[in-house]
């Protein structure tokens, strides 16, 4: 069967079909190819760019032009899976006009399909706003890492009986709002599951555990490319680091023992008309 471009409907569908949706980042061109030749649902292209290709301390300092300009290079690789860009830092909680202009460069300039906002009361009437121009929103509740400051670090959120409780309205009011979807991170998997079925709408799981509709890890962390460190929810998948780094190495050793380029890698040239060549 010929793939299709996946749709917000396609994505309801799999709720409501008990089908699970998965869930990629991608920074650069290369790797949206190879998430999208895989046949992954959703594609983000995550702030989390900021620690793992920018080498920032959080995700905080990413600025628009950098997601713009990394957003650009993935839809260019994408072209089946649904395209999510998230707005970082600041983008949208000076004023509901400024997230509206931010979350409509995702669409005009990078060709995203959806955006991504972290928080839920703080920032309501951004997300309203962003969707009643037009723009498909993707919630994002429980660790909010643009606020880990206010949070007192990665920690696990909705471990009490009242903070789980916030969570669920938290969910709802965001689904009341428009959202298409909620990404839940870090949060126990029996909250999450209470979140999941109260919601009409898809719940992706960041370390919130296998009852939610959907799943969604940093490529970098499952595959290995990422070694500052690992979080609990993450299966590697493959470690590449090791890998490159052997390559590197043997790279270096080849050169330095003059066995690269051998005649395999070189280009020549015939002998007779190298004797054509004069130098005065």
């Amino acid at each position: 069967m010929e793939r299709k471009k996946v749709t917000i409907p396609d994505l309801q569908n799999k709720k409501r079909e008990g089908k699970k949706i998965t869930m990629l980042t991608a920074y650069d061109y290369p790797m949206a190819r190879l998430v999208d030749d895989a046949g992954i649902d959703m594609v983000l292209v995550g702030d989390s760019l900021g620690m793992v290709v920018l080498g920032y301390e959080s995700t905080v300092p990413v600025t628009m032009d950098e997601m713009i300009h990394h957003s650009k290079a993935v839809r260019r690789g994408t072209k089946y899976a649904f395209l999510v860009g998230d707005m970082p830092f600041m983008s949208y909680q000076v004023s509901k006009e400024e997230a509206v202009r931010n979350a409509g460069r995702f669409m005009k300039e990078a060709g995203c399909d959806a955006v991504k906002l972290e928080g839920a009361d703080e920032v309501l009437d951004a997300t309203i706003a962003i969707i009643n121009a037009g723009i498909p929103v993707l919630g994002h509740i429980g660790l909010t890492p643009q606020t880990i400051s206010k949070l007192g670090g990665f920690k696990i959120q909705g471990k009490t009986a009242k903070a789980a409780k916030n969570l669920i309205e938290q969910a709802l009011k965001l689904e009341r709002a428009g959202c298409f979807g909620i990404v839940l991170e870090c949060v126990p998997d029996l909250v999450a599951k209470l979140i999941t079925e109260k919601l009409s709408i898809p719940t992706i799981s960041c370390g919130g555990g296998v009852y939610c509709d959907g799943q969604v890890l940093v490529t970098n962390d499952m595959v290995g490319l990422f070694d500052r460190f690992v979080p609990k929810f993450v299966k590697q998948y493959i470690k590449l680091s090791p890998l490159i780094l052997d390559a590197f190495k043997k790279y270096k050793d080849d050169v330095e023992r003059k066995v690269f380029p051998d005649k395999e890698h070189s280009f020549t040239i015939k002998e007779e008309e190298l004797k054509k060549i004069k130098i005065k």
